[in-house]
């Protein structure tokens, strides 16, 4: 059965939620939640997406996310493979974290309500799944976006965007007393059994798309601009942005080390100014490892997946 594409263009909003490889667990301490959550600042940063919501669960995560840019595919290859490069090193394991492709549900971004209910099914999860002791209040529970909502906004998490989804639930301010109005909306929803949002739920569970009537007609439109490849529909300009902000990454890395291009490429690939580079590369941009690879002259994929590898493994001894 083929593999359904992924449909990205801009200002395009996502429900993403992935599992741990047989349903193992994807952090074993909170050192690792909080690599996990420093890996997903860096993402927001270099894919430029805004963050709505997150929670961190046992054996997976989900989150809520918009792409100005549609740069989804990019950016999750990106987050998946350093996450799991980080978690490795840091337990000296090796091979796959995480099982088989992450699910991404299109949301409608046309009307205040589809993203609300999404945002409220994330942070309602600790609570469905009964993490929650009976009488503790939704934002206890320290791995979710939930509890950075109440914060004032010069303490909360810097990537998270909360006037969107707080203005959908017809809070106009991000003050005091519009976090308190949250605060009291969330729990009532808490303590609603049976209503009509409950009821959407399944959708969000089990489609790949959760909006209007009318979502898929306008989808439909976008697509015929688009063009296919093996990863999803893309605008056609997007991998040129990437890849334009990538060389000029090359040229300013270069210019600053006072060393031409051509010269550059003559060093061994293994040189530890081309490790640097692909490093940052791989930081700033979502260009993946096989082109970093030959642009840098650097070898095949894997050599310089293990240099970076080795370079982290160094990192972690010096820090034990």
């Amino acid at each position: 059965m083929a593999r359904q594409l992924r449909i990205e263009y801009e200002g395009a909003i996502y429900h993403v939620m992935s599992r741990g490889d047989r349903r193992e667990a994807i952090f074993l301490d909170d050192e690792d939640r909080r690599l996990f959550l420093k890996t997903l600042q860096e993402t927001c940063v270099k894919a430029g997406w805004f963050l709505h919501a997150y929670v961190l669960m046992g054996n997976h995560f989900h989150l809520v996310v918009e792409t100005p840019q549609p740069t989804l595919v990019s950016g999750m290859k990106w987050f998946l493979g350093t996450y799991t490069q980080r978690f490795n090193a840091r337990h000296r394991l090796r091979g796959h974290l995480f099982a088989g492709r992450y699910k991404s549900l299109l949301v409608d971004g046309s009307d205040n309500y589809y993203l609300r209910v999404v945002c409220d099914y994330v942070h309602l999860n600790p609570l469905r799944a009964g993490i929650l002791e009976e009488g503790n209040p939704l934002e206890s529970y320290p791995w979710s976006s939930y509890p950075e909502y109440l914060k004032p906004p010069s303490i909360r998490w810097g990537v998270l965007q909360v006037e969107r989804l707080l203005g959908e639930h017809g809070i106009p301010r991000d003050d005091a007393g519009g976090r308190s109005e949250f605060r009291s909306r969330m729990e009532e929803r808490r303590q609603g059994e049976g209503n009509v949002e409950e009821t959407l739920w399944g959708n969000i569970r089990k489609g790949w798309k959760f909006g209007a009537a009318d979502f898929m007609e306008r989808l439909g439109a976008l697509r015929r601009s688009f063009s296919e490849d093996d990863t999803g529909y893309l605008p056609r300009e997007t991998k040129e942005r990437m890849e334009e902000k990538a060389r000029r990454v090359i040229r300013e890395s270069l210019q600053s080390e006072e060393m031409g291009m051509e010269a550059f490429l003559t060093l061994r690939k293994g040189d530890p100014r081309k490790v640097h580079l692909a490093r940052k590369l791989r930081q700033q941009t979502t260009m993946s490892m096989a082109w970093i690879a030959k642009e840098l002259n650097a070898g095949v994929p894997q050599t310089l997946w293990k240099a970076l590898w080795v370079e982290e493994q160094k990192g972690v001894n010096t820090r034990d």
